[in-house]
């Protein structure tokens, strides 16, 4: 798609923070293979969440075109779907199913978030410029390229993150993060200029959203597909950007009504590195299924478990230290209002964890919530801030995530104080979490497809150089399924 010309914008110079991520966004070209390994490794977990999603009725339910049996010639897939749709109600799709089980990749600083959303845009747009141009006997656009794509979005995201603290600041959802990233990215793979870039990404910035959805006592499944609605603004911004609208120069810093002024306390938005590809080798694959402030503690429970499962009408009291986001954003007693709810909750994920030894995504729904052991333990939890764990935590160095329990027994006795720095899904510790991401995919591949099918995109995905190779649409339609059953007459 040709972008249609933008005359000269007399009001002011851009934002120099637009500008930087327009640059990017344009310019910059992946050359490191490693790169692209750990890019690869960013889509194959992404997917395999997606995969386990449509287990949930509460997510399907959301996703799909807006009009019962639409499909759209040379449409975009849904992977495990039979979904065919246009870009916008596919990112929307493939978004709600990446982060339904808030179990994609993650990425911490002043401000977490999960790269990982922006994919729901990146591959969707991806399939359908691909089939467009081989229709017309273009060249398509390779697996390479959603690649390269990716590793950009994640680096817009998370480098905004990693200095800026806009829930603590701002009171503004991470989703914001999404759309900008997503913003600039999708304009470039549309076809667009630096200054198209500009303007679609000061579009992006003008929408903020209230936390009021992820905090008790209105945590809700918003907080599941805020970042799908982000990319799919994105995209629609995108377009719009391609078609000639224009953006807003000074949407950050102009006084009183800019983005710095009215939501973020008249604190300017940084970058605190350069923009290359840092975030993407540096992200978190999350070891369990439970909010990313959690990841350690939760690994710390499973490995109490064998030393309490015999013992926990015993248990005194449970002592978790923990950094302050932990305590911000995931420390919650009295009612727990549904899985949203749960799987933020550190008090519920440790209970469980010490009960059963693992956690798995259904572990939060309502039925399964009503063991009646698990509030007691909830209730004998004591929960306090180590401030050297905090200090790790927004180390940009580090990026620690940091945990520790000790449980007491009623006879005096107690366990070993169990301390986890890094989580097991950690850049530090990605080989110890390899045979994991491998598993995982694996398992969640078998519960869509017939044999022929996992081994397929199985060794495709094993095989990196086949894989950049591989043209977008032919990998999509690989992981076409049969959800809904229903929907084809």
């Amino acid at each position: 798609m040709t972008g249609v010309s933008i005359p000269s914008d007399p009001r002011a110079a851009p934002d120099a923070l637009l500008l930087e991520i327009a640059d990017y966004a344009a310019n910059y070209e992946v050359r490191s293979e490693r790169t692209i390994a750990a890019a690869r490794l960013c889509l194959m977990d992404a997917l395999a969440c997606a995969l386990d999603a449509l287990d949930f009725p509460e997510c399907t339910k959301l996703i799909g075109p807006a009009a019962a049996g639409t499909i759209v010639p040379q449409g975009a897939r849904v992977p495990g779907t039979n979904y065919v749709l246009d870009p916008e109600t596919a990112a929307f799709s493939l978004g709600c199913l990446i982060r339904w089980l808030d179990c994609n990749d993650t990425y911490t600083g002043a401000q977490g978030s999960h790269p990982s959303d922006t994919l729901a845009g990146i591959l969707p747009l991806a399939d359908y410029l691909s089939r467009r141009r081989f229709v017309s006997g273009q060249l398509a656009l390779t697996m390479r390229d959603v690649l390269a794509h990716l590793i950009r979005a994640y680096e817009i995201q998370g480098c905004l993150g990693m200095a800026n603290a806009l829930e603590d600041i701002g009171a503004i959802d991470q989703n914001l993060l999404c759309r900008v990233a997503g913003s600039a990215v999708l304009t470039r793979m549309l076809g667009g200029s630096r200054e198209h870039i500009v303007n679609a990404v000061s579009n992006a910035f003008m929408d903020t959203s209230l936390l009021v959805y992820r905090r008790a006592p209105n945590t809700g499944s918003r907080k599941n597909w805020a970042c799908a609605d982000a990319i799919f603004q994105a995209m629609r911004i995108a377009r719009m950007a391609m078609a000639g609208e224009p953006g807003y120069p000074s949407v950050l810093s102009v006084r009183r009504y800019g983005f710095q002024d009215a939501r973020f306390q008249g604190k300017r938005l940084t970058f605190p590195r350069a923009l290359e590809d840092h975030v993407i080798r540096h992200t978190n694959f999350k070891f369990v299924p439970a909010g990313m402030h959690a990841q350690t503690a939760a690994e710390a429970a499973i490995a109490l478990h064998p030393l309490v499962k015999d013992r926990l009408q015993e248990i005194d009291r449970i002592e978790i230290r923990g950094h302050r986001a932990l305590m911000t954003a995931m420390h919650k007693t009295g009612l727990l209002n549904g899985p949203a709810d749960r799987d933020h909750c550190v008090e519920y994920i440790v209970s469980v964890a010490l009960i059963f030894g693992k956690l798995a995504a259904h572990y939060y729904e309502n039925d399964f919530a009503a063991d009646a052991r698990i509030d007691p333990l909830r209730a004998r939890i004591h929960l306090a801030e180590d401030p050297r764990y905090t200090e790790g935590y927004y180390d940009t160095a580090r990026l620690s995530n940091a945990a520790s329990i000790e449980i007491r027994f009623d006879d005096g006795s107690c366990t070993p104080r169990i301390e986890i720095e890094y989580p097991a899904g950690h850049w530090k510790r990605r080989a110890e979490v390899m045979p994991v991401l491998t598993d995982r995919f694996q398992a969640s591949l078998a519960r869509r497809f017939d044999r022929d099918r996992q081994q397929r995109i199985l060794d495709l995905c094993s095989d990196e150089t086949k894989l950049c190779r591989t043209p977008v649409h032919e990998f999509m339609d690989l992981w076409a399924g049969e959800f809904p059953e229903s929907s084809r007459e």
